[in-house]
């Protein structure tokens, strides 16, 4: 893995070491070099209020993990996995590693087959520092809370899995979420989820370093409620054709948001960028 930018005079060194701040040797990072790369802002307190309101983010701080190939699918055959790479999922497996809270859309959930995060020995002693738990809790995101509660992701997961949903949903799914043993959050005065109260009662809860890994509407929810502040994109060097989707869906944004490169790094051909917003 090579780091391209941000460049320095040490980017461009030969010599060997290396690192997200270190000589650019083409190797391969250690998950704790990866981690301090993608490491959360110390005091993600960025978004200006409104009207001398308090952040409407509730202090968090929202990165995306997504992938798209060269023509612009986040998706093969319903599934991100098959336009991945090894390095994609050890990017992957840290972000998940720094989290506190994975949100995720309910149909993501479904067609990936959603477990519940494990707990690893490699960000153990830096979760501990941070005053986290062993694995990041898992949200899932659904109005109408259609989701086959019997799988592990509900009933063995070592942190309570959280279920997003409006206050409009089905009183027997909402029962049976938390028969399941999920924590239901109600986050939307309708059917639907609003996506800024979503990360405002995940924030309340503690789990402010959220990280969302799609899908795609779920995605598009979120910027175009303007509280995304980070987006972490790999870009594979595929060709799919097709209609796939692309990494955010749903209906477009009246004024498009600028996000600015923060770091780009590559691997065996394939990019791994990170954005972020033009406020933070």
């Amino acid at each position: 893995m090579r780091s391209l930018f941000p460049v320095t005079d040490l980017t461009t060194s030969t010599s060997e070491g290396g690192g997200p701040a270190g000589p650019s040797a083409d190797r391969e990072w250690s998950l704790d070099e990866l981690a301090e790369a993608y490491a959360y802002p110390a005091a993600p307190d960025r978004r200006a209020p409104a009207a001398g309101g308090a952040d409407p983010s509730g202090g968090s701080w929202l990165r995306a993990n997504m992938v798209s190939t060269l023509d612009g699918a986040a998706q093969h055959e319903g599934r991100s996995q098959p336009i991945s790479c090894a390095a994609d999922m050890r990017i992957f497996g840290t972000l998940r590693g720094l989290a506190d809270v994975v949100i995720a859309g309910a149909e993501t959930v479904r067609q990936e087959g959603y477990r519940p995060a494990r707990a690893r020995e490699a960000f153990a002693a830096r979760r501990a520092a941070a005053g986290q738990g062993p694995a990041p809790a898992v949200a899932v995101v659904s109005g109408s809370l259609e989701l086959d509660f019997s799988l592990p992701l509900f009933t063995e997961p070592l942190v309570p899995t959280l279920v997003l949903t409006g206050a409009a949903a089905p009183a027997d799914r909402i029962a049976a979420a938390r028969k399941a043993g999920a924590e239901v959050v109600i986050a939307g005065d309708g059917a639907g989820v609003d996506p800024a109260r979503a990360v405002r009662e995940l924030a309340d809860r503690g789990l402010r370093r959220q990280l969302t890994e799609g899908g795609p509407r779920l995605l598009g929810q979120f910027v175009a409620a303007g509280v995304l502040d980070e987006l972490c994109l790999t870009i594979s060097p595929m060709l799919t054709a097709g209609d796939a989707q692309r990494i955010a869906g749903g209906p477009g944004v009246a004024v498009p948001e600028r996000f600015f490169l923060a770091s780009l790094l590559e691997e065996a051909g394939f990019l791994f960028s990170r954005y972020r917003r033009t406020d933070s």
